[in-house]
């Protein structure tokens, strides 16, 4: 009883530090994971020292958390060793004084010796075998915990098919906040893009732009109001089937390990070498991938650490493009591009996606200048809605963003078409 009732109680510590090594270790590999992914910032504020003092004391909390367990560990081996040893050295000294009054013979003694024996051997490896349980078991523990993760966006049971999409797309008193902020990022939003229609979001930073676009693939849902596609509230519709209606490309042009052509036709895996060719002929890719010695099987390191940043863009437009969906996003995809290449897509662009809804953020003047609509946000709220000579004249926000990039001769020319 003794043995069991100690091996009870250290079985709960072990299985706490265990638990406790598992976060540790978690910690120190996002830690590690920031480090590396960030390495080039680090270098250039020349703050190795500090990362370094900062991964020394991750380092003694997971040293500490490891240090706990194997204290637990050996307690638990030592201990249920004792109690097993302590058993036998029992048996042989009754055995002994027994002997010695002539209650039992040698023999019998023996005999008892080696049933403890056959006893304790099994609770030996029953001591090794808890021990390799409560380690594993915290890891099960913690892939239970990640699994039972509940998405916050799912899908209604009576979630309906989005077909025949012609892409009108509706802003219905839409409001926004993010869970941790008790602001609202959007605010009483009422918009309405035609389908087949090139609309613009134009904004200072901080607007509400990139947030406006991920509601439509429900990244997020609204905090109030609804988005309509075609009539239907997006959150009747199933996300598999709003999303592989939707050409999203995101600020950051993010490319996964690979080769050209699989990040190409990512969303379209079953495209000919045809459509990825137009595709990256759209986005001006096909220049610098003609200049690589393989080609569209060139590789792609992980995160496409291995092209630049307007190459990125460009791949990213291009595997939208080769998706042939009915609404195009562009979350402030053109930031990376030179002028000259900006112009000769967003051209080439227009013929592509003259058919289907197009939705464009972006930081330049430049590159919306024709969008049959634009909209200005400011602070969350809708500050104008128009052409862009419209609002040079009608819109203070839209005017000093237009008067920060655009030389004055062009803001005159522009003011006076309106008048």
């Amino acid at each position: 009883p003794f043995m069991f009732a100690y091996a009870y109680y250290l079985n709960g510590k072990m299985r706490r530090a265990f638990r406790q090594n598992r976060v540790k270790i978690a910690e120190i590999n996002g830690q590690i994971e920031d480090n590396l992914s960030g390495i080039r910032v680090v270098k250039s504020f020349a703050n190795e020292e500090i990362e370094k003092k900062k991964f020394k004391i991750g380092n003694a909390g997971f040293l500490s958390a490891k240090k706990n367990s194997y204290h637990y560990m050996g307690s638990f081996q030592a201990g249920l060793g004792a109690f097993t040893t302590l058993i036998q050295v029992n048996v042989i000294l009754a055995g002994t004084i027994l002997i010695a009054n002539g209650k039992v013979n040698v023999s019998d003694l023996v005999t008892f010796v080696l049933y403890i024996s056959v006893f304790t051997d099994p609770v030996r490896t029953l001591i090794d075998f808890t021990e390799q349980f409560q380690n594993g078991y915290s890891g099960f523990e913690r892939f239970c915990e990640i699994m039972e993760i509940e998405p916050d966006i799912k899908d209604r049971a009576d979630a309906k098919e989005l077909t025949d999409v012609r892409g009108d797309i509706t802003f219905e008193d839409v409001s926004f906040q993010y869970e941790e902020n008790t602001e609202q990022v959007l605010q009483h939003i009422n918009l309405t893009v035609p389908a087949g229609s090139y609309m613009a979001l134009v904004g200072a930073s901080g607007a509400g732009k990139s947030t406006l676009c991920s509601l439509i693939p429900r990244f997020y849902d609204v905090t109030e109001g609804k988005i309509t596609i075609d009539g239907k509230d997006i959150r009747d519709v199933a996300q598999r089937d709003l999303r592989d209606r939707l050409g999203y490309v995101p600020q950051k042009g993010v490319l996964f390990s690979g080769d050209i052509a699989s990040n190409i036709l990512y969303g379209n895996p079953d495209g000919s070498e045809a459509e990825m060719e137009e595709a990256a002929q759209i986005a001006q890719a096909e220049e610098f991938i003609s200049h690589k010695k393989k080609k569209y099987h060139s590789p792609i390191a992980q995160g496409g650490s291995n092209v630049s940043g307007g190459q990125k863009q460009r791949l990213s437009i291009a595997r939208a493009i080769a998706k042939h969906p009915d609404i195009y996003i562009f979350d402030d995809s053109f930031s990376a591009l030179d002028y000259k290449t900006d112009v000769t897509l967003r051209q080439a662009l227009k013929q592509k996606t003259k058919d289907s809804t197009v939705i464009i953020v972006a930081q330049r003047i430049s590159t919306i200048l024709h969008a049959e609509q634009i909209i200005v946000l400011d602070d969350g709220k809708v500050a104008g809605i128009g052409t862009h000579k419209e609002l040079l004249k009608n819109c203070e926000a839209y005017y000093q963003i237009a008067a920060s990039q655009l030389s004055e001769k062009e803001l005159e020319a522009d003011m006076k078409e309106v008048g």
